[in-house]
C-alpha cells in the first residue's frame, strides 16, 4: 500500500509525498497540475502519451498508464530517458486526484 499525502500549503509548491515501506518519493507542482492526473488512463505510454506533472529533485516527473490497474512514474528529462521509474496501483493516482479537490 502506498500513503498519499498532500501538503497544499508547502512553500513554494504544494508538495505531494508517496509513501511505501521502503521508500518514499516528494514530488512538487501546483494543484491545478496535479488535478490533469484525472486524464492518467488516457496517457499510455505505449502510445507514446504521458502527463508531465511536478518535480522531483528539480527534475522533470512523468505519468503515464501501465495497464488497467497501475500506472508508472517516470523521473527524468523526458519520459524515454527517464532516470528513475516508480510502479504505482491505480488507486494512488485516484487518491492523489481526490486530495487536489477543495
Amino acid at each position: 500500500m502506498i500513503r498519499v499525502t498532500l501538503d497544499a500549503a508547502a512553500d513554494p509548491l504544494p508538495m505531494l509525498v508517496l509513501q511505501a515501506d521502503t521508500w518514499e518519493l516528494h514530488i512538487r507542482a501546483s494543484l491545478t497540475d496535479f488535478s490533469r492526473l484525472t486524464a492518467i488512463r488516457r496517457a499510455n505510454w505505449d502510445e507514446r502519451r504521458s502527463l508531465q506533472v511536478g518535480t522531483c529533485a528539480g527534475t522533470p516527473v512523468f505519468w503515464a498508464a501501465a495497464d488497467d490497474d497501475h500506472a508508472t512514474i517516470l523521473i527524468g528529462q523526458d519520459d524515454e530517458t527517464w532516470d528513475a521509474a516508480l510502479l504505482v496501483p491505480q488507486t494512488t493516482i485516484d487518491e492523489i486526484v481526490a486530495q487536489t479537490r477543495p
